[in-house]
């Protein structure tokens, strides 16, 4: 039964260093956070790290714990950071500003998210051909 009521989704890189909360709408990891839905890009970033992403706004984002352990990594035009763990060297989010709005928001890799299931996820998956960009 899937809810429609806030959801606090909780994640972490792989040693749990860095830990994080995200708030979706309800329970399904695929359909919790809107209409985006989860995104698997082919950017040379995400398709060698296999990230299957949530965009989320800044206030729906809380990093718990790590902040000492994180180590920023861009590339390209340098737009989006690329934080990962010092400790196990995994990225667990991204962020940067949207051009559109000028709001800050979050890239979670929801298979950094307790509980997920990346088969499910895949299935739901909108593919996004970043690597033209």
């Amino acid at each position: 039964m899937t809810t429609t009521e806030p959801t606090t989704h909780r994640g972490s890189c792989h040693c749990g260093a860095v830990r994080f909360s995200v708030e979706g709408q309800g329970s399904a990891l695929g359909t919790a956070f809107g209409d985006a839905g989860v995104l698997a890009c082919n950017c040379s970033m995400c398709g060698r790290a296999g990230s299957l992403m949530v965009f989320v706004v800044a206030d729906r984002f809380t990093l718990d714990a790590g902040e000492a352990q994180l180590r920023d990594y861009q590339f390209g035009k340098g737009h989006i950071h690329h934080p990962f763990c010092s400790v196990c060297g995994i990225k667990p989010f991204a962020h940067g500003v949207d051009p559109e709005s000028g709001a800050t928001m979050y890239a979670v890799n929801l298979r950094c998210v307790d509980g997920s299931d990346a088969q499910v996820l895949l299935a739901d998956a909108n593919w996004y051909d970043g690597a033209s960009l």
